[in-house]
């Protein structure tokens, strides 16, 4: 079995904190997810997250205008430059401060960063061999209390800073001579947002108490100047250096000023509300808090989409969508504010993802969570395209039918549910007589008995799925059942419990005789080998036992407590390797074949062991965000204090704001909005693991969301297979020698995308079937891959469909014995050509009723004349009197 898995995607969460982007085409909007960053293509309707991480949870994000550059900064103010299209990182940088803005210069030149008081203008490297790259050019002081937003003029030689002093200042990049940086004063809260117009006449500044001043640049006339006069509430002034000297003498002196005037106060006036953030787009002179048009300030449209605070705002470079960020509920807006409709709208779960299963061809994963959502994900696109609320408690186990059209959820509000996939809905509820809370859940192989585990009453309830009666109560166990699990070949149920058994029942049979398989300590998690043979448990002393289930005899056991065990809390007070708390797997699955397993816990490591040798052969580190509890092996003796550890520290009391101050939560609750880092910090844990049927993906429901693992398949070419006459130059010769098999084979040998779409398209369609018959099929993956992408991007439909036929006519019979080598390539040719077929069926239907209705009017207009009837247009006014 292939064990080259890599981080592939991130689904469970959309949006964590800091700012929104937009990629300069305005087709992309970039989210920071934790420590990572999530890309969403808005226009081909898919998603996927960076392999880059930073050390803590990303702050701040910038992106240059070519789109190239992109630039990280997390909680701690280390910085992160990366290429943005190869996903590379080509430097580090600690500001050693936590960064409040940063912002690229237009022309690409330099890049601006709040440091506290300061900020700091630093030259983008030219030369990446240095040892330093990254030169620093300017600092520039002024502001008695820190910078909160900084802005470059159109033509990157001014930059404003809105100050947590009042006060906004004016920087210019380089030294100017008759140049001093001005300040504009007036505001009676801190400035949040502050621009320049267009034609840079004009400043646009945004305080937090919702009042914008418009500042306009007139030259003044010749009058007295005094020392005392400097920063006098609506003027500020640009001096020169003579008239420094001016102001230096006691008298009043005669000196022209040059002066920023407040030409308008204009106000938002939306009771009990603050600025968070807002943005401005100087095309369109629109300000985007709602949506307001600039100079005459016209209310175009209020936006009410939350029922949260909305902590970031951004607006597309041509001014038409919107996108909007919500940390509380972690969520992801992207609005088109003149159809007045959603483009993009997406949640993950608000607390913690709970359980997750696999739909029957690996395209979905059912997930439940800790908020009493049952969310729908696509593999492929890496979207929530369906929420059941139905459950008012937290959902313990999720499970599909086999036939994939189904979905269960048991949860702690003592009901079972069942959706419907087609009609997404929630067609029938399972109940018990009495109130019982449920932790597990098991589906039988037909899809017709449901069974689900009580953790008070210690029973197993049995319902039938198309009457939705009790069919049974299974009595036994002396503990809360936690785990449960269906022969896939024949109807034996498995549950285990905490009373350290593991029982077995024939729950279509007569027979009321269980066989139970006694255990050390508490059993945790069960998982049933594809061919019904062999049942693994977990147990709490973080070992894996193997059980023959048809001779009631255990065939093996894997000690993993050392392999699973995890980083030290801040709250431990003895060592990692002391730790009792993640010394233990609390989810187990094999793979498709039955030779692996692989299992996850309460630490940061997912381990796969190998069932034969009883070895472990792989150790996936999930996550390295240090802003999660149980991520060092060790602590740092610095950060402890009498009080307790520094990070869990309440500190809202020194906030500013009233509202930031206000702590809502329940005393002693574990749980609550995971944006907020006093108090209690998230804790890294894996709370369930599952493979996917296709056996080319894992997926983990863990603290930071779904993790979606696949195999490595980004190899851009396989040095093995290349020569050194295979050049794009080569190519391109063999191509014009019309020896279009070998140029196909040749440029997937080279491994380079712009190669392989010019021999693609470069193919007559004469061609297609000889090119497809002689293909080897070593290259049938690539191409089919190369066929999927081509159909997403390109507007030859019958040229790509041509191929796909040709490419299955011929090797049909091959890919199907190899399905599972080849079924990620064939899925995303069928998803490419279904979503062809969908948007071309909306289409043709639109102008099919379109033609309808012309030929309608048509023939009545036909009927009018046949019948003598006058148009109104030709009736006169004469003929009415």
């Amino acid at each position: 079995m292939k064990l080259n898995f890599q981080f592939s995607n991130l689904c469970g969460t959309v949006y964590h904190k800091g700012n929104l982007l937009f990629t300069p085409d305005g087709n992309c909007v970039i989210s920071p997810v934790g420590n990572r960053l999530s890309v969403f293509d808005l226009v081909n309707d898919k998603s996927y997250t960076m392999r880059i991480e930073c050390r803590k949870n990303i702050a701040r994000i910038a992106l240059s205008p070519s789109g190239l550059l992109l630039f990280l900064i997390d909680e701690d103010g280390r910085g992160l430059l990366v290429n943005f299209h190869r996903q590379a990182i080509i430097h580090r940088q600690n500001f050693k401060e936590p960064v409040r803005d940063i912002q690229f210069s237009p022309n690409g030149a330099f890049i601006a960063i709040t440091h506290g008081k300061h900020v700091q203008l630093w030259r983008l490297p030219t030369d990446f061999t240095t040892l330093s790259p990254f030169v620093l050019h300017r600092e520039l002081a002024g502001p008695y209390d820190d910078i909160l937003t900084i802005r470059w003029s159109p033509d990157s030689l001014y930059l404003l800073a809105g100050c947590k002093d009042l006060t906004c200042r004016i920087f210019s990049t380089d030294p100017i001579e008759g140049f001093e940086p001005a300040h504009l004063t007036g505001h009676r809260e801190p400035v949040i947002g502050a621009w320049f117009t267009g034609d840079m006449k004009k400043i646009i500044t945004v305080a937090r108490d919702q009042a914008v001043y418009i500042w306009t640049r007139k030259m003044g006339k010749l009058m007295p100047v005094d020392h005392d006069e400097e920063g006098s509430g609506e003027v500020a002034e640009e001096a020169s250096p003579k008239k420094k000297k001016v102001r230096r003498g006691l008298p009043a002196r005669i000196a022209q000023k040059r002066q920023w005037t407040i030409e308008n106060k204009l106000f938002f006036r939306q009771r009990h509300a603050k600025v968070v953030s807002i943005d401005y787009h100087p095309t369109r002179d629109l300000l985007v808090f709602g949506i307001w048009e600039l100079p005459d300030f016209t209310n175009v449209h209020t936006l009410s989409i939350s029922q949260k605070r909305i902590d970031t705002v951004s607006i597309s470079p041509s001014g038409e969508w919107l996108a909007f960020g919500s940390s509380k509920l972690g969520q992801l807006l992207v609005w088109e504010w003149q159809s007045e409709s959603y483009i993009l709208k997406q949640q993950g779960h608000q607390y913690e993802m709970s359980c997750l299963c696999y739909s029957q061809d690996g395209q979905y994963v059912v997930t439940g969570g800790d908020d009493g959502k049952v969310k729908l994900w696509n593999t492929q696109t890496g979207y929530c395209f369906v929420t059941f609320t139905e459950h008012t408690s937290s959902i313990q186990a999720v499970e599909f039918s086999k036939r994939g059209q189904i979905v269960f959820s048991a949860s702690l509000d003592g009901t079972i549910r069942a959706f419907d996939m087609i009609r997404y809905r929630n067609f029938k509820t399972f109940t018990t007589p009495s109130a019982v809370q449920f932790g597990s859940l098991a589906v039988d192989p037909s899809g017709e008995i449901v069974c689900a585990g009580s953790v008070d009453t210690f029973e197993v309830f049995v319902w039938s799925v198309q009457t939705g009666k009790l069919l049974d109560i299974l009595a036994g166990h002396t503990g809360p059942v936690s785990s449960m699990i269906f022969s896939p070949t024949e109807g034996r149920l498995v549950s285990g419990s905490w009373d350290r058994s593991v029982r077995s029942w024939d729950v279509y049979g007569r027979s009321l005789n269980t066989e139970t398989l006694v255990h050390g300590t508490e059993v945790l998690a069960l998982a049933y080998r594809p061919d019904g043979r062999e049942v693994a448990a977990a147990t709490l002393d973080g070992q894996i036992t193997f059980w023959d289930i048809e001779f009631g005899r255990q065939v093996g056991i894997i000690d993993g407590r050392y392999d699973i065990s995890g980083g030290r809390k801040s709250t431990d007070r003895v060592t990692a390797a002391n730790a009792s708390s993640s010394k233990h797997f609390t989810s187990l699955c094999y793979t498709v074949d039955g030779s692996s397993i692989i299992a996850g816990g309460n630490s940061k490591y997912v381990c796969i062991y190998d069932i034969k040798s009883r070895l472990l052969v792989k150790k996936f580190q999930i996550s390295h965000n240090l802003s999660l509890d149980g991520m060092h092996e060790k602590l740092n003796s610095k950060n402890m204090t009498e009080a307790g550890p520094k990070d869990l520290i309440d500190t809202t009391a020194d906030l500013s704001d009233p509202e930031d101050r206000l702590d809502t939560h329940l005393p002693g609750a574990q749980r609550g909005d995971k944006s907020l880092r006093v108090q209690q910090r998230p804790e890294i844990r894996t709370k369930g693991v599952r493979f996917s049927p296709t056996a080319t993906t894992w997926a983990a429901a863990s603290t930071e969301g779904l993790l979606l693992y696949s195999l490595d398949d980004s190899i851009m070419f396989d040095p093995y297979d290349l020569e050194i006459d295979i050049t794009p130059e080569s190519i391109m010769e063999v191509l014009e020698d019309r020896d279009f098999t070998r140029a196909l084979v040749m440029s997937f040998r080279l491994g380079e995308n712009y190669v392989m779409d010019n021999v693609y398209d470069s193919i007559p369609p004469a061609s297609i079937v000889s090119v497809a018959k002689n293909i080897p099929v070593k290259y049938l993956n690539k191409l089919l891959v190369l066929i999927a992408r081509k159909i997403e991007s390109s507007p030859r439909i019958q040229f790509n469909l041509q191929w796909s036929a040709a490419v299955l006519r011929f090797h049909g019979s091959y890919l199907k014995d190899r399905n599972q080598i080849h079924a990620s390539a064939l899925r995303a040719v069928f998803k490419a050509t279904e979503n062809v077929y969908s948007v071309l069926g909306k289409v043709s239907s639109s102008n099919i009723n379109t033609l309808k209705y012309l030929k309608c009017q048509m023939e009545m207009k036909q009927e009018r004349k046949l019948a003598g009837a006058v148009d109104a247009a030709d009736v006169r006014m004469e003929d009415i009197v």
